[in-house]
């Protein structure tokens, strides 16, 4: 004797419910990685380069606030595979929503949603945290470009301590009141899933426990596909059709009546985004002749040519590409602040050190060298299908005063330590 149907579905619920218990009680490992070093290193050499990043807290507790700041240039070898940041968006990279994002500026214009930025410009970004999950985690600066992806920048370890039952998100609406996002509407959210998960497994559960795929898939072979849904179940559907759409416009009429007052989501396109007033260097100019990259010493070679317009002598202290720092130790003696595996605080050096003078050109040969190359996997370079480069280098004046000028271009790849062209 068959048990009838709605024994199945309540012995099928039950085991889903079991499964789905089961899948939630099951312990999680945090995951502990850089992200950023599964990029290719085209996109994080030749897209956006990012300098001057800067964490105002490393160790704070839930409901404290810091600020993720720095400046970013948007190189002017943007690779052509890449799509341009016409359409961007000023993000965290983090492991979920352990910091909030609070506020998010550029040139100190509010972004919260999509804004454009132009090649060969540089931009100063803001964004304010708080902090929400206890645990130590990997905290990035990221911008989003349509078409082209996430392009992740420096990364930091920022330590939030606490009780995530503490945590509170408070936000004044258009009437004055005040409410806590982080639990605001939650018991009615979890209840709306519930229903239709529940009206959607009742239903995919009808269809398979009457006769199952395998049985509709021998009805069909047997050219009876047309005794395959009986009046039975064209009056379950309708039945089930007209209660769905009763359903939402119960819901419908109960929100409005709840909520008179509400914005649309804003997803416009801000444009006119102030750039920074250096962005294009005045005081020096640079020409690349080539270079080479040593895959065995992750040696960068780079020949160039750099020309002195200002009026103080100037020394090449630092290159920078996809936020990684090489440091000239001839000009930096103290190490500045920024995560231990970005930086390599010898990782530059000049076959002519001394100071370039005002109205000077000089040729150059700069070597760039550190096994953080190969750590942050960006001497995969070498493999790419045209071998480029990008980055920023820094030059210091006596007086303190630092010029940047774009340096980037083709490279020659060796696999051999004594190899030559």
């Amino acid at each position: 004797m068959k048990r009838p149907i709605f024994q199945k579905l309540a012995g099928a619920c039950a085991v889903g419910f079991a499964a789905a218990v089961a899948m939630l009680t099951l312990s999680a490992t945090p995951a502990a990685a850089h992200g950023e070093r599964s990029q290719q290193a085209f996109l994080r050499m030749r897209t956006l380069n990012w300098y001057d990043v800067k964490w105002s807290k490393t160790s704070l507790n839930v409901n404290e606030e810091m600020e993720l700041t720095g400046k970013v240039h948007v190189f002017s070898g943007w690779p052509q595979a890449v799509a341009k940041p016409q359409e961007a968006f000023l993000n965290v990279g983090e492991p979920g929503p352990v910091l909030i994002r609070k506020s998010a500026s550029v040139g100190e214009v509010p972004v919260p949603r999509t804004f454009s930025m132009d090649v060969g410009y540089d931009y100063e970004y803001k964004i304010g945290l708080k902090a929400r999950r206890p645990g130590r985690y990997h905290v990035h600066v990221q911008i989003n470009v349509k078409d082209g992806g996430p392009i992740v920048g420096p990364g930091q370890w920022i330590e939030i301590k606490g009780d995530m039952k503490d945590f509170t998100n408070p936000v004044t609406l258009l009437d004055g009141s005040t409410i806590d996002l982080e639990t605001y509407g939650i018991n009615w959210t979890y209840a709306y899933h519930f229903i239709w998960m529940a009206a959607a497994l009742v239903w995919i559960l009808y269809w398979f426990l009457q006769k199952g795929i395998i049985v509709r898939g021998w009805q069909v072979a047997a050219g009876k596909r047309h005794e395959m849904i009986t009046p039975n179940d064209k009056r379950f559907g309708a039945i089930w059709l007209a209660v769905a759409m009763l359903a939402l416009l119960i819901f419908y009429a109960n929100a409005n009546r709840e909520f008179p007052r509400t914005l649309p989501m804003q997803a416009g396109l801000l444009t006119g985004i102030p750039f920074l007033e250096d962005s294009r260097a005045e005081t020096v100019s640079l020409h690349y002749s080539g270079g080479s990259y040593k895959v065995p010493g992750r040696e960068l070679t780079m020949n160039v040519q750099i020309t002195n317009k200002g009026h103080e002598p100037l020394r090449i202290g630092e290159f920078t590409t996809a936020g990684l720092r090489f440091l000239n130790p001839d000009v930096f003696t103290t190490r500045p602040e920024f995560p231990d595996y970005l930086m390599a605080d010898r990782g530059l050096s000049v076959n002519d050190p001394t100071p370039i003078a005002p109205g000077e050109t000089r040729s150059l040969v700069i070597t760039v060298q550190d096994a953080r190359f190969d750590v942050e996997r960006l001497s995969d370079l070498a493999y790419d299908t045209d071998s480029q480069f990008g980055g920023l280098l820094f030059l210091f004046s006596p007086s303190g005063k630092r010029e940047k000028v774009e340096v980037g271009g083709p490279v020659i790849p060796k696999f051999q330590l004594g190899a030559t062209l």
